[in-house]
């Protein structure tokens, strides 16, 4: 049987970290994993976690199963977090998942087992994982664009090429931070978004993996909370991955809104049905650390404070490579890297030009251009900002 599988295609972000792994250049810096690095370039367990862990340790009682959709307490503080104490949480279920990446690929299979040959907008450039993970459900997937010609947020662009957006498809949105460009929609933008979903009577479809990374918690999740209020219907994947630093731990939760409560319950029972299949249940410990920081004040209160120094650095970081690439000539590409957020950065440069960087200056980030700017320490950033310029100089 193994001898009949054609050599399938290996993932480029992963090759990659390989390729890295196996060069010898003491400066080699590798930009290509979404992981947050602190300064000495670790990727630390946060304090409120750690101390999470300790107490579940100390009351640790049973490794009972817990059901087809996980953690009842975790999705309801998950409900609490991205819809807001206020938000329609009536009309509202989660089921946990495993991480973002399995969120998305139930709620994928909810929507073809809704509606088969469903058509799912992403925007072009996208996350590398969304569509093999819908076309793996059994979706048609279709694009539209995202940025201008200077690397921002295209407003007009994005309205236009959704205007082509059918009753009843579905639009995939990333809810702040977007990768890989880091381009992100001003409020204006997002409530031109929710209008235009609910005039046309498509379903957004959320993907939140990097909320508090942004421009603030509250901040970040202001957009998912907007649809939310402005449509009958939403699909929200949500990631703990990077925002509680729970990166192995695969964390998440899949997050359905309709129009009735008998509607949820519906979708709730088709995600579970589809998790049993999948994987059964999910695993618990993550979501006992979420659940422990976020129900006690104090854990919550020191997450948000490490959250908020996280995103203080991320931003410091893309700052200080702006000012230094502003100083070495190359004003018109600072000012483009300086308008991104969150932990991703898209260089202005071509997939050669991307293999240079990495072979002459011994950089990785990936042949689109995206680099981690989550992932450098500040003292790197000055040979960042020459391994670009020495890279721009050579076109």
């Amino acid at each position: 049987m193994l001898e009949l599988l054609p050599p399938p295609p290996t993932d480029p972000l992963w090759d990659l970290t390989y390729e890295f792994g196996s060069d010898e250049r003491a400066e080699r810096l590798n930009l290509v994993l979404g992981v947050y690095r602190d300064h000495t370039g670790r990727t630390p367990v946060m304090a409120a976690v750690r101390e999470a862990e300790i107490r579940l340790a100390e009351r640790s009682e049973s490794k009972e199963y817990r059901g087809l959709s996980g953690n009842a307490a975790f999705n309801r503080a998950l409900l609490d977090l991205v819809l807001g104490p206020q938000g329609p949480s009536d009309r509202a279920a989660a089921v946990q998942t495993v991480a973002g990446s399995g969120a998305l690929r139930l709620l994928a299979d909810l929507i073809c087992r809704t509606r088969p040959g469903t058509t799912v907008w992403i925007s072009d450039p996208a996350y590398v994982n969304h569509r093999p993970i819908l076309e793996a459900a059994g979706l048609e997937v279709r694009t539209f664009g995202w940025c201008d010609a200077e690397g921002g947020f295209d407003a007009a662009g994005v309205l236009r090429d959704l205007a082509g957006a059918r009753r009843d498809d579905v639009v995939l949105l990333q809810g702040c931070c977007h990768n890989p460009t880091g381009a992100d929609p001003v409020p204006e933008d997002w409530a031109a978004l929710a209008e235009l979903a609910a005039r046309d009577g498509w379903v957004p479809f959320v993907d939140l993996a990097y909320h508090g990374l942004g421009d603030g918690l509250e901040a970040d999740l202001a957009a998912t909370r907007l649809l939310a209020e402005r449509v009958p219907e939403m699909l929200i994947a949500v990631s703990c991955s990077k925002n509680f630093g729970l990166y192995s731990d695969r964390t998440g939760c899949a997050i359905v809104l309709g129009a009735s409560a008998q509607a949820v319950r519906h979708a709730e029972t088709a995600l579970q049905n589809a998790a049993r299949t999948l994987y059964s249940m999910p695993p618990e410990h993550g979501a006992a650390v979420v659940t422990t920081v976020l129900e006690d004040a104090g854990l919550r209160d020191l997450w948000r404070a490490e959250l908020d120094a996280m995103r203080a650095r991320i931003e410091a970081n893309r700052t200080d490579l702006a000012a230094r690439l502003t100083a070495l000539g190359w004003q018109a590409q600072a000012r483009s890297l300086a308008r991104q957020r969150g932990m991703f950065s898209m260089l202005p440069l071509t997939a050669q030009e991307m293999l240079r960087l990495r072979r002459e200056y011994a950089i990785y980030g990936t042949t689109a251009g995206r680099i981690n700017i989550a992932g450098i320490s500040a003292d790197r950033i000055p040979c960042l900002a020459r391994g670009i310029a020495g890279v721009l100089a050579g076109r």
